[in-house]
């Protein structure tokens, strides 16, 4: 494998207290965890409805930096048309210094329609578009002295973003993308691309079509880490490791394992104890 195999903890940040997220928080950084994830959404999602407690992605990382001193730590992912780009840089930057240089920066074009609608945000018509511009932008104002871009979508003049991110050239850029167009952006753009999600035939149809992707902009698909994100209630371990082995066995590298149900804290604890097994399947040969 070209890159090593990483696992995560994500706590969604619906549905949860400020108590369970410091906990996890803390079980991730102390129990020898590569990275720590929160999600971007403004009102809650899934089968209860989007009238549940909820807190905001970007505010939950910046406590992360401060409540953590070893685990990066990310948003999988950005809802892109949320922000204006030079407010997701600032933001960027901002938990990147506070963190001492742990960002990993995710994004996406954003899809829940409902949120739109509800807080009249614009852009979900144009989403890829538009994460194609920030993509572009927000590069730019992490690296170069002034910005200045001219799109379809924003325009900026001689933009001046300091200070630079502690991470050079910038934190690594996780994109999330499964359609054809979203796949393209991630080869142009990615350190990391995050899959959707599904079961291992449906990653190892997204994986094909990635790669070809990488060839039509002239990426070495290699260059790019995969990594996916899979639910877990606390119930069968062997859920995990069984799931963890099969993406593995795909290439996918870098693992998220989202903790679903009451007790996300508890879940935390479980897959703690897991990860010196989970680490082992790196060194079983295939």
């Amino acid at each position: 494998m070209p890159h090593p195999l990483r696992f995560g903890l994500k706590a969604s940040g619906q549905w949860i207290s400020i108590e369970q997220l410091r906990t996890v928080w803390k079980i991730a950084d102390e129990s020898g965890f590569d990275h720590l994830w929160d999600f971007d959404h403004l009102a809650t999602i899934g089968a209860n409805g989007p009238d549940g407690p909820v807190y905001e992605g970007w505010a939950l990382q910046a406590a992360m930096a401060e409540a953590t001193s070893r685990v990066r730590i990310g948003c999988m992912v950005t809802g892109n048309t949320y922000r204006h780009p030079i407010v997701l840089a600032k933001l960027a930057v901002t938990v990147d210094h506070l963190s001492g240089g742990r960002l990993e920066f995710g994004i996406g074009a954003a899809w829940a329609e409902i949120e739109h609608q509800m807080y009249g945000i614009e852009g979900l018509d144009h989403r890829v578009g538009r994460l194609s511009e920030s993509l572009q932008i927000i590069k730019s104002l992490f690296t170069e002295e002034r910005t200045t871009f001219e799109g379809r979508y924003y325009r900026f003049k001689d933009a001046i973003a300091n200070p630079k991110p502690v991470q050079k050239p910038h934190p690594p850029i996780w994109i999330g993308a499964s359609g054809a167009t979203t796949l393209r952006l991630t080869a142009r753009h990615a350190d990391v691309w995050n899959i959707s999600g599904g079961d291992a035939a449906a990653v190892k149809d997204v994986i094909g079509r990635f790669e070809e992707a990488c060839g039509q902009v002239g990426r070495d698909p290699s260059e790019v880490r995969r990594s996916i994100q899979f639910f877990w209630d606390g119930q069968d371990r062997n859920e995990v490791l069984e799931q963890s082995a099969q993406f593995y066995e795909l290439g996918v590298t870098e693992q998220i394992i989202y903790m679903r149900g009451d007790h996300p804290d508890r879940t935390a604890g479980k897959v703690a104890e897991m990860l010196p097994e989970l680490r082992r399947l790196e060194r079983v040969p295939s």
